[in-house]
């Protein structure tokens, strides 16, 4: 009955409204409440503070600063092997797999349209049809900075609009196509291994999605924008395996789509395998 209700509360709930009000919140700087708030969360979540650039959770500007917080420089080692596809955040995989009949594996019973995933366009999802795809979820407690899983130029980027459902694996066995309704942002990039995409998608009460090159990536309208980066105005955007891509101001999840016989997944990694960013997902296909 619990879960009934709660998978209810989240078609009614105004998604965008509560997601401004936590932008709200997240950017307040008084500092009582966001040094309040902040420890709060992080005793709450058991966020590892260790690991932070900097560690006193006063010295933030704001909750989002902290949420978004740099590392210590060697506190994610990049797997050095060979062709590895590295994790592009912290968090666990939600599912990982080949692309079957255009579709992606969400949980037992769900899945959803890659060509709906990435924005619609037939000629941008056609380079994936049949290929592989990996789910990474970010938990509140993880880094919510998200890196390359492998060297790559900027082809594309895609602004989708959509609900805000909140991503967890409850929503994910209970709202059908969770991940190509949600709003998200879709990089596009050529690299060694062909074709790639980055998917970050939002979730409820996610504040923004920023990334490296255009920062926040919030269109004055919610409608469907698509901005490319493989024209001769503009200057080629090349970023290197390891990084930094896009980071989530209040987290959600992150997918990483190849084309056909590009990659194999580590045998070891299944739905809930915790894993960090940095560390190999898989390997080229030989």
């Amino acid at each position: 009955m619990k879960k009934r209700l709660f998978i209810l509360s989240q078609y009614l709930l105004p998604h965008h409204l509560l997601s401004r009000l936590a932008g709200c919140i997240a950017e307040c700087r008084v500092r009582w409440f966001k040094n309040a708030f902040t420890a709060w969360f992080a005793k709450r979540y058991q966020v590892d503070m260790s690991q932070a650039l900097v560690e006193d959770l006063s010295a933030y500007e704001h909750f989002n600063a902290f949420f978004t917080r740099a590392l210590k420089d060697g506190a994610r080692p990049l797997d050095q092997t060979p062709g590895a596809i590295l994790s592009p955040a912290d968090g666990a995989v939600s599912q990982l797999g080949p692309i079957e009949h255009g579709r992606v594996f969400q949980a037992k019973g769900h899945s959803y349209s890659v060509l709906e995933l990435l924005g619609g366009d037939a000629a941008v999802a056609a380079p994936f049809m049949g290929g592989d795809f990996a789910t990474i979820y970010l938990s509140p407690k993880d880094y919510h900075r998200v890196h390359m899983p492998l060297a790559g130029t900027l082809r594309e980027m895609v602004y989708v609009p959509g609900r805000i459902f909140s991503v967890n694996q409850t929503t994910a066995e209970n709202v059908p196509e969770l991940f190509a309704r949600n709003e998200r942002v879709v990089c596009l990039f050529d690299t060694e291994r062909g074709p790639m995409a980055v998917v970050l998608v939002g979730a409820m009460i996610v504040a923004s999605i920023e990334t490296v090159w255009a920062g926040l990536v919030t269109p004055p309208k919610r409608e469907l924008k698509t901005v490319r980066y493989d024209e001769a105005a503009r200057a080629p955007i090349h970023l290197e395996k390891g990084a930094e891509l896009g980071r989530f101001k209040l987290g959600s999840t992150a997918i990483v789509l190849f084309g056909p016989d590009q990659v194999q997944w580590a045998q070891e990694l299944v739905a809930g395998s915790p894993v960090q960013m940095g560390q190999g997902l898989g390997s080229p296909k030989a």
